[in-house]
């Protein structure tokens, strides 16, 4: 995938949209890959037809459907008969979390999550205490990261699901997956991990991770919006959510969307065949990028930094700055982070996930998410931190709070 020049910003001063712009938001979404939309076009026009009819064009449909369902599964070592697509990630998570919970509701009604996971989850499960469904949300130590014994110790003989995110959308931190993947297996207890910021961009294994069910998302990994899966280990309970015609294995009703589900595919296999190379270039990008920060701004935090993370996010506080403030200098700039979950924009609350970890408010306010793509460059994160140098010095000989 080659750089746009619309992607690139030539200095830390204000830009117009002609000289582009740098995109540190990709845990929000990301571009679609050339390749990926290339394949899906034909889908949307020659090859138009509804799967499930019976001539040639529905044939192909169908033929397509299956082998994006296998190209999927293999990008996280499931079966090809065990991925349901969905229309993207909250989506999935909702299916993952009511069918379970439903379809176990006679073997008990006690959930475990955690205190940091992503809306779709933590509002789902909301929900469901509406609906007389208990739910535990375990807290998280200074580094965001969930203690598998907390799990061990509140499963109860009514648990019957556990659901734990697979790396943090906020902060890149990655929990202990396989020891709880474990410890639910070992208790019989149903375990789903919400993945959408982890598939692509680290290596994922249903069978490691002793993983039943688990949400991924397409347009997290260059591929299209309002196309995801659910990957269902076979015998998992489940009841669908949307229910009309016999479509994904009668967990899912409504007519596939074949170019979304074909760009999913090819994204997916996309990011597989390149994860060493993106991660390690990601890498390289996020250390020089807080090494800098560290070196040049004072009292800068970074969020999570002591726990295992994906390679692209990195989350920082600045002491005496406003993240909203600081996003707004960075946007007249053509600089494009953001100050947590895309799916908060707006809230004036400050980051929940930071302030489980143990954050003031204050701190948590201050924070700033910068998720690195595969097209940024060296020269990118030495503009960006000129940038935040630059606002810092302007931020702070205006604020009324000492650093």
């Amino acid at each position: 995938m080659k750089p746009s020049k619309t992607m690139r910003a030539k200095t830390a001063n204000s830009v117009t949209e002609d000289e582009g712009m740098i995109y540190l938001d990709h845990n929000a979404t990301t571009p679609v890959h050339d390749r990926v939309f290339e394949v899906m076009v034909p889908y949307l026009r020659q090859h138009f037809g509804n799967a499930s009819s019976f001539y040639r064009i529905a044939r192909e449909a169908k033929d397509i459907l299956e082998q994006s369902r296998k190209n999927i599964a293999a990008c996280i070592g499931a079966e090809h008969d065990e991925i349901v697509f969905t229309s993207g990630g909250t989506e999935a998570d909702n299916l993952a979390i009511r069918g379970a919970a439903r379809a176990l509701h006679h073997k008990g009604n006690h959930i475990i999550t955690s205190s940091i996971e992503h809306q779709a989850v933590l509002r789902t499960c909301q929900a469901l205490e509406k609906e007389g469904y208990r739910v535990t949300y375990l807290p998280v130590g200074s580094q965001g990261v969930v203690n598998p014994d907390d799990v061990r110790c509140n499963i109860r003989s009514d648990t019957i699901l556990i659901s734990i995110m697979y790396a943090n959308n906020e902060t890149g931190v990655i929990q202990p997956v396989d020891a709880i993947g474990q410890i639910a297996r070992e208790a019989d207890v149903v375990f789903h991990t919400d993945a959408v910021q982890a598939v692509g961009k680290i290596p994922v294994q249903v069978d490691v991770q002793a993983v039943d069910l688990l949400s991924l998302s397409a347009h997290k990994m260059y591929g299209p919006k309002g196309t995801g899966a659910l990957y269902v280990k076979r015998r998992t309970p489940l009841e669908p959510v949307l229910t009309g015609g016999p479509h994904e294995y009668a967990l899912r009703a409504g007519t596939e969307n074949i170019a979304g589900i074909v760009g999913c595919a090819a994204a997916g296999s996309l990011a597989l065949a390149s994860l060493a190379e993106d991660a390690q270039h990601m890498s390289r990008l996020r250390d020089r990028f807080e090494t800098a920060l560290m070196e040049q701004i004072e009292a800068v935090t970074i969020n999570g930094q002591s726990a295992p993370r994906i390679s692209n996010t990195s989350n920082v506080s600045f002491a005496g700055m406003d993240s909203e403030s600081v996003l707004l200098h960075l946007d007249l700039r053509g600089i494009y982070a953001s100050a947590g979950s895309a799916c908060t924009t707006g809230s004036a609350e400050p980051s929940r996930v930071l302030l489980a970890m143990g954050l003031s408010k204050q701190e948590a306010q201050g924070a700033l998410r910068f998720s690195f793509g595969k097209d940024n460059t060296e020269e990118d994160i030495d503009c960006v931190v000129d940038a935040l140098v630059d606002i810092s010095g302007i931020l702070r000989s205006i604020s009324s709070v000492a650093v």
